[in-house]
């Protein structure tokens, strides 16, 4: 009963997020968001110790159906045991001209996030760098490698999922020029 009442939570508090995110960093139709998660450390274990495929369907359930409604797509990233690869839509590999690579991540080999957007995705295949609009890191597991510059911190009133710390970002274009430049305040 407990493990159902926290997966209801972690659906709940993913969409939540999610949604925040979406807003603030004006995501807009095929845009990429870019998601580092740990399963260990929602349930309260260190990170890569015990990987929750159960937790990573719950959190999926939540925010997934809402990205593919906004049309927003979405890179999973891998642990470390596949060198943080991302899963992320063939479409998409192919639109942005991705070198897909390959693995088939497991839970114990990618982690349990990236083997739920596997197994969600339409068509899923493997990349090694994206250059995402916006991330959402869950449990520390450094996503920073995968957005564009410059990275700005998002807060919104999401900061735990479980037992996990939660961090976001928003990337906007760098400003360039000098005291005279003017800037367009949409992109900021």
């Amino acid at each position: 009963m407990v493990v159902i009442i926290m997966y209801n939570e972690i659906k709940n508090q993913g969409l939540t997020l999610f949604r925040e995110l979406v807003e603030i960093a004006n995501l807009k139709k095929g845009s990429l968001i870019v998601l580092g998660c740990s399963t260990s450390e929602i349930m309260g274990s260190r990170i890569g110790t015990n990987s929750q495929f159960d937790c990573a369907q719950a959190l999926y359930s939540g925010f997934y159906p809402y990205l593919k409604d906004k049309e927003i797509y979405l890179a999973a990233q891998c642990c470390e045991h596949l060198g943080r690869a991302l899963v992320v839509e063939e479409e998409y590999a192919i639109k942005h001209n991705l070198e897909i690579v390959n693995a088939v991540p497991q839970p114990k080999a990618g982690g349990s996030s990236a083997t739920t957007a596997y197994k969600l995705f339409n068509r899923p295949v493997m990349v090694e760098e994206v250059k995402a609009d916006a991330g959402v890191d869950i449990g520390g597991t450094l996503i920073g490698m995968h957005l564009k510059r410059v990275a700005v911190p998002v807060r919104l009133s999401v900061d735990k999922i479980g037992n996990a710390n939660v961090i976001c970002a928003r990337t906007r274009p760098k400003f360039i020029g000098g005291e005279r430049a003017v800037y367009n305040k949409d992109l900021m």
